[in-house]
């Protein structure tokens, strides 16, 4: 085989691997449309309900079954969730300081240099608006907009 046929072979076999293992390889986010939202144990409202959540909540999309989608939060619990019940609108929840009163800055721009215009305890949900060099800027329900480092953010 001369080189041009083994780099050809070679190109068409990753083609192959993206299609075949790409939709796996990149984990689809969602989030919860609407809410109380019910999380079950299992593909199916005869299952018992493990949580609720409310509008925005970001959660990872681990496997489906028909309409119903396997989900992860960003504690590491997974459920299942009907997909009428999720969006791929992008939101964000604050992961640290859990069960501690302390707060993250929210601040007016993309740096620890702009002035604090909010803050934020663990597991409060912010819609996100833009993405940009190690921060994220979003927007809590109430309104309220500004940039947080995305290293205390999990979601998309």
């Amino acid at each position: 085989m001369n080189s041009v046929s083994r780099k050809t072979s070679i190109t068409v076999f990753l083609t192959l691997l993206i299609i075949a293992f790409g939709t796996t390889a990149f984990a689809k986010m969602y989030s919860i449309k609407g809410d109380r939202v019910q999380v079950r144990s299992g593909a199916g409202t005869k299952y018992s309900v493990k949580w609720e959540y409310g509008n925005g909540f970001p959660l990872k999309r681990l496997s489906t079954r028909g309409k119903w989608i396997k989900v992860k939060d960003f504690e590491g619990d997974t459920g299942w969730v009907h997909s009428n019940y999720l969006n791929t609108e992008n939101h964000m929840i604050v992961k640290v300081n859990k069960g501690k009163k302390k707060k993250i800055n929210i601040r007016s721009g993309p740096s620890t240099k702009y002035k604090k215009v909010g803050q934020a305890y663990y597991g409060v949900v912010f819609k996100t608006l833009e993405q940009k060099k190690g921060w994220a800027k979003v927007q809590h329900e109430s309104g309220l907009t500004g940039w947080v480092k995305r290293s205390l953010l999990w979601g998309f």
